[in-house]
């Protein structure tokens, strides 16, 4: 399996993508998964925001990261497509993300729901028009060869039942799963469960714990966590993912592991890094780098 982290580690400590690309680079990850930035942002222009605009050039910020060994496991344009305003924001931001990814050498793009109940919606009707958003969407992901993820992140997709019709959306091998281990647990889910019923569908994963404090609070109450403040391993959910690790083993997964938490500038992060490799070792997975 491959090792990832998501830049949003660095989004409170107000590091810009470079940042991220040479913590790679110096802890030997050879793979970085981020948000894409549809205009322009101050914050991400004078240097804050961990993520990369659409403006920037796909090539030479692939031919830069390749310098430092460094490519995408993934990108993440995960506007809601459950609102209303998912056919006029959400669609074109992934359309436009297509060929940037393609010519930034990333194979997958991840999408999602919104966190709740979509107002003035049915969730019949949401359903139906996720159905013609995804269809829109793969039509043109099968022309470029890129998978369109549908992660487990918000009021549907944390649901089994309803994302598995979501995955049905559409006959396409392109269309694919981001398992986030901590999003299924804060959820009320068992994350070994939704592993175990999904794995042929995962193509991406993300890895991330919920602290002993919050699991205590809101599991059951919340269908996803924005920045778990968790390093793998210490929290509620490390059991889990170990053995959704061993799911994964046992199936033949052999793809992108991606880190999620609130990096503290690094430490964090990196406690993380090294318990998903002493993990790893230990369920004899090989990583490969």
């Amino acid at each position: 399996m491959k090792i990832s982290f998501h830049t949003d580690a660095f989004n409170t400590s107000f590091k810009d993508f470079q940042h991220c690309v040479d913590w790679a680079e110096k802890n030997d990850v050879h793979w970085i998964e981020c948000g894409l930035i549809d205009g322009v942002s101050w914050i991400h222009g004078l240097g804050y925001q961990p993520h990369v605009a659409l403006y920037e050039d796909p090539l030479m910020l692939r031919n830069r990261m390749a310098k430092q060994g460094v490519a995408f496991s993934q990108v993440d344009a995960a506007f809601p497509l459950s609102g209303v305003d998912g056919p006029t924001y959400g669609v074109p931001y992934v359309l436009k993300t297509l060929p940037w990814a393609k010519l930034a050498g990333c194979e997958r793009i991840a999408t999602t729901d919104g966190l709740h109940r979509p107002e003035g919606l049915s969730d019949e009707d949401a359903m139906e028009m996720m159905k013609r958003q995804y269809a829109q969407i793969l039509e043109v992901a099968e022309a470029y060869e890129i998978t369109i993820n549908i992660e487990v992140h918000g009021y549907f997709t944390t649901k089994p039942e309803m994302l598995e019709r979501m995955l049905d959306f559409v006959d396409s091998d392109f269309l694919r799963l981001n398992f986030d281990t901590g999003n299924s647990f804060i959820a009320g889910q068992d994350p070994v469960a939704f592993c175990e019923r999904f794995k042929d569908k995962i193509s991406h994963v993300h890895v991330k714990d919920v602290s002993e404090s919050l699991a205590a609070i809101a599991r059951g109450g919340q269908t996803g966590i924005a920045l778990s403040h968790c390093s793998v391993g210490e929290g509620a959910n490390a059991d889990n993912i170990k053995r959704c690790l061993e799911i994964l083993r046992d199936h033949g997964f052999d793809g992108h592991l991606s880190i999620e938490c609130e990096g503290q500038g690094g430490p964090l992060l990196e406690k993380s890094l090294h318990w998903l490799r002493g993990t790893l070792k230990e369920l004899e997975i090989a990583e490969e780098r």
